[in-house]
């Protein structure tokens, strides 16, 4: 995909060459938020139990918060993202889980009711409300119980709104009205703050 595709209207095709661009370098990033996953999929297990459990992991990109989640002894992990490159270093990376190539919004793959646990993990601030609200949906639709959301929740450092700002995401928006997003969609929602103002917003069916 060329450079036209981040100027680009169309959403999908922006985030698509975003991701591509910076596959081969998303293991710098992976160091940096390697302590936070690892916290905030603690705070997870202690909230719900993840041993024995089925997730699905949405937007998964290089596959470390669903390597983070892996350790308290799954009874299956799978990843999906729509980028193959992201997807060629999560394989190469964690070998042990298993990664699809699939669009979030359409998770034709699977049927109803078919993981224990869904979760995205700084996935939806980077989509409009309206794309939100169709993932949010389809994370609904294959969840038993839970859907887990990994994201922005309160103040965040300048480095991060001028990433968002150049990645062009939702992410003030999103931090203002997320949780009402939430309410709208699940018949219950917990918010478990964690460090650096990221939160886990739980939705329970």
């Amino acid at each position: 995909m060329g450079i036209k595709h981040y100027f680009s209207s169309n959403e999908a095709k922006r985030a698509l060459f975003i991701f591509d661009l910076i596959a081969p370098f998303y293991h710098l990033i992976d160091k940096g938020t390697h302590q936070t996953y690892q916290k905030m999929a603690g705070q997870l297990n202690t909230r719900i139990p993840l041993k024995g459990k089925s997730i699905l992991d949405v937007g998964c990109g290089t596959g470390s918060w669903l390597a983070a989640l892996s350790r308290f002894d799954l009874k299956k992990g799978v990843g999906v993202d729509f980028s193959k490159k992201m997807l060629a270093e999560a394989k190469k990376n964690h070998p042990a889980l298993e990664f699809i190539q699939q669009n979030g919004e359409n998770l034709s793959a699977f049927a109803d009711d078919s993981f224990d646990v869904v979760t995205a993990t700084f996935v939806l601030h980077g989509m409009q409300a309206g794309k939100r609200a169709l993932l949010l949906e389809e994370m609904k639709r294959v969840a038993k119980k839970f859907v887990v959301i990994h994201d922005f929740h309160k103040g965040s450092s300048f480095a991060v709104w001028l990433l968002e700002t150049l990645e062009r995401s939702d992410y003030v928006r999103f931090k203002k009205h997320f949780k009402e997003e939430m309410e709208s969609v699940f018949p219950a929602v917990e918010i478990l703050p964690g460090d650096n103002g990221n939160a886990l917003y739980i939705g329970i069916l």
